[in-house]
């Protein structure tokens, strides 16, 4: 499983979205689901994911799902593909 693949199975699991939905167009408050509690539940899942800590500015910068590939992909972790 490739690092964006599981990058969007944490937006799948945390979520509830449907794995074949237009990941580029998540966006927080506008997405179904996506609130705050279950902000709080996608940090972790990345960062457990991952096994990166995200700061607190990038945990509250985290708008979208696009945002959250830049903001994973600042911590070192490859996003390609």
């Amino acid at each position: 499983m490739s690092n964006v693949d599981l990058l969007k199975a944490a937006f799948v699991d945390v979520i509830g979205v449907d794995p074949s939905c237009d990941f580029q167009e998540l966006v927080y408050g506008h997405t179904a689901g996506w609130d705050s509690v279950a902000h709080m539940a996608l940090v972790a899942a990345i960062e457990e994911a991952f096994d990166i800590m995200l700061p607190t500015e990038d945990v509250i910068d985290m708008s979208s799902f696009v945002k959250a590939k830049q903001i994973v992909a600042k911590q070192g972790v490859s996003l390609d593909s």
